[in-house]
């Protein structure tokens, strides 16, 4: 493509208006959803769509790609992509790229919060103050989070993010991944279930997929006892959100402070109706200064296929050494 042509980019989302006029500065003409929204527009446009801009959510599979016969990349604004099918990707040469680093501190503080919250009882003390309950007598006593045991299941960069916050609060920090991390100071446990079993709090941070789909079932939260809270800031799919309800319900865990849900946007009612459970709506990079960070991020990828130049931030099954992609 010549480097004055605009490169056409199919949007799985809808753009505010200020990210439209940056993309077009840097050369790029981003359609929107035409696949969803004008299906005809689409047909007409479809051989000429060379990248894919896709938000951590949206469904890129073989399906759409095989309707877009140019395409080489999808640029994911976020840093999972479980949505999108990276072996019909990498079996038609397209790169596929995510926006890894720029939201690793608003994830951890929010995991952080999440723990405060339910450790605290922030919400539940929130509403024994907004409902009056306050002049008939104290509220019961929280727990405290200092010095709590805190097991970290993954130790990717949010991983690390997060126990460097815990340290602050003189947390004893362990933690499972593929294997130990030999430049860090914290313990590794190989297994998912003896980690519970050494944890006050549990936090999920492992990327989601088939490879970790119900990693924390029944079994882990067992394990994790009746005095333990898991915190899940990752994927819903990582958690066996049936046997989560179930423990919650029946005290088998103390509570839980969950940023991701399995089938989102849609939470199950018994969930939503748990006092022991904190629960917000995926809102783990959701700041203004991140969000810009990552939607820039993505827009370089973009450019950077434009120009013929490396991309920046290549999904793994994507970096040098990869057989294809």
């Amino acid at each position: 493509m010549n480097t004055t042509d605009a490169l056409p980019v199919l949007a799985t989302l809808a753009l505010p208006p200020a990210l439209l006029e940056a993309a077009r500065a840097k050369g790029l003409e981003l359609l929107g959803p035409l696949h969803q929204t004008d299906p005809a527009a689409f047909a007409t446009r479809a051989d000429g769509i060379a990248a894919v801009l896709a938000s951590a959510d949206a469904v890129v599979d073989a399906a759409l790609m095989d309707q877009l016969p140019n395409l080489r990349l999808v640029s994911v604004i976020g840093v999972g992509y479980d949505g999108v099918d990276v072996a019909a990707a990498r079996t038609r040469g397209v790169a596929v790229t995510h926006t890894p680093g720029v939201l690793d501190d608003d994830v951890a503080d929010l995991a952080l919060g999440l723990m405060l919250a339910v450790a605290r009882q922030i919400p539940a003390a929130d509403r024994f103050v907004r409902e009056g309950r306050w002049p008939q007598g104290p509220m019961p006593v929280a727990r405290r989070l200092s010095g709590a045991r805190c097991g970290l299941v993954g130790m990717g960069r949010i991983g690390q993010a997060i126990a460097q916050r815990a340290a602050a609060f003189q947390m004893e920090i362990a933690y499972t991944a593929r294997g130990p991390k030999s430049d860090l100071p914290y313990a590794f446990v190989p297994d998912v279930r003896a980690l519970a079993g050494r944890s006050d709090v549990l936090v999920v941070v492992t990327p989601g997929g088939a490879a970790t789909r119900h990693l924390i079932g029944a079994d882990v939260l067992r394990a994790l006892g009746p005095q333990g809270v898991l915190v899940n800031v990752a994927r819903g799919s990582v958690v066996d959100e049936a046997a989560l309800i179930e423990a919650l319900e029946q005290g088998l865990i103390a509570g839980a402070g969950l940023d991701v849900f399995e089938d989102e946007p849609h939470v199950p009612e018994r969930l939503r109706a748990l006092p022991n459970a904190v629960l917000t709506p995926h809102v783990g990079s959701a700041t203004a200064q991140t969000r810009q960070a990552m939607a820039g991020l993505a827009l370089g990828n973009l450019v950077a296929l434009r120009q013929g130049l490396p991309l920046l931030t290549p999904v793994p099954e994507c970096r040098a050494g990869a057989a294809v992609c």
